[in-house]
């Protein structure tokens, strides 16, 4: 299994995601800054992901703070948390993981610890975090695997995978899970642009496991939904909102559409974290937008005229009418999604979950 995001002697070292598939390199950070830098510019993305990292950076800048008391440390601490939280918006769970560290550090505190110790405390909750991350990844691909027919041929948008988590994905940890049990799966990857997350990463990390992979435009889904070339689709989740809708990579909603229009079943893949029940619906999630070069560039090459007005919006909202089943590492949650998604966050039984 990749290691997207590991603790390397007193750093946080990731795997540089804009640069595959061509170079597998790893950056080293040193500091909380360097961390918030490499989430802001997309050296690691996916939403569990971004949030493993924020805590390990938030642990790291305990350990190499010069601060002598708790006073002093706390503002460091506090200005560096909404540094962590700012850098992408839309992904609930980067502020999830940020307030769990706030609550180490706040109880630290409190208790008169140490600054040593309140840093040995905090980097064990980020390791925490981390395993939690790859732990609830394989729970809910075994979830996931019983709603993939042998032989099924699924459908992803954007990369939902090892890279996007600690470890073995949440859309492509169903994949894997039911790869695993024998079932013979193969796999259509939209390219996803701009950032070509399923042409660079999705495919990249499904060839290395052997399973069959194509990818394909992302203007295509439609014509091979409608030539019998697709039975289901699955996609991961950066924030899911109390009622079902779905904040996910931009050009989801049009596969959900496209997936209702056909008959298909839409399933997305997200752990507990990612729901946000603080959010009745999902016209209140923020969408990130990012900068226009990621549209008008590919690498230094320029693809449109100067002048031309540009959006890039990073993700888009599927409302929970399109959505057949949110899976998550506590089960399969159906409609009605207010009743069922609840029940998993609060870890009680639900109609809605199985």
């Amino acid at each position: 299994m990749l290691p997207t995001i590991e603790w390397r002697d007193d750093m946080v070292v990731m795997i540089d995601q804009r640069k595959l598939p061509e170079q597998e390199r790893y950056v080293e950070c040193r500091t909380a800054p360097e961390v918030a830098r490499a989430i802001k510019t997309m050296v690691i993305r996916g939403a569990p992901a971004i949030g493993v990292a924020a805590a390990m950076g938030l642990a790291m800048s305990v350990a190499r703070s010069k601060a002598k008391g708790t006073t002093r440390l706390a503002g460091e601490f506090y200005k560096l948390c909404d540094l962590m939280a700012g850098t992408r918006p839309t992904a609930i769970n980067l502020s999830w993981a940020v307030n769990r560290m706030k609550q180490v550090f706040s109880e630290g505190i409190l208790a008169g610890h140490s600054v040593e110790e309140v840093a040995t405390q905090l980097r064990d909750e980020a390791q925490a975090i981390h395993d939690e991350d790859v732990a609830s990844c394989r729970a809910m691909g075994a979830h996931g695997a019983t709603v993939l027919p042998d032989g099924a041929r699924v459908l992803t948008h954007c990369n939902a995978g090892s890279l996007a988590t600690a470890g073995y994905g949440t859309a492509l940890g169903v994949i894997r899970a039911a790869t695993e049990q024998g079932k013979r799966i193969s796999v259509v990857a939209n390219e996803t642009r701009p950032f070509l997350q399923g042409a660079r990463l999705t495919a990249w990390e499904l060839l290395r496991e052997g399973i069959d992979t194509t990818v394909v435009i992302d203007s295509m889904a439609g014509a091979l939904m409608r030539d019998g070339q697709v039975d289901l689709v699955i996609v991961g989740a950066d924030r899911i909102a109390a009622n079902g809708d779905v904040a996910n990579k931009i050009g989801t909603y049009s596969v959900a559409v496209l997936a209702r229009s056909h008959g298909l079943p839409f399933y997305v893949a997200a752990p507990t974290s990612t729901i946000d029940l603080t959010i009745s619906e999902g016209g209140q999630i923020p969408l990130e937008e990012r900068n226009a070069r990621e549209v008008t560039h590919f690498g230094r090459s320029r693809l449109a005229p100067e002048g031309a007005h540009i959006r890039n919006l990073s993700f888009d909202i599927t409302p929970h009418q399109y959505v057949s089943a949110v899976i998550t590492e506590r089960g399969v949650c159906r409609p009605a999604y207010s009743d069922s998604l609840r029940g998993v966050v609060e870890d009680v039984p639900s109609k809605g979950a199985q």
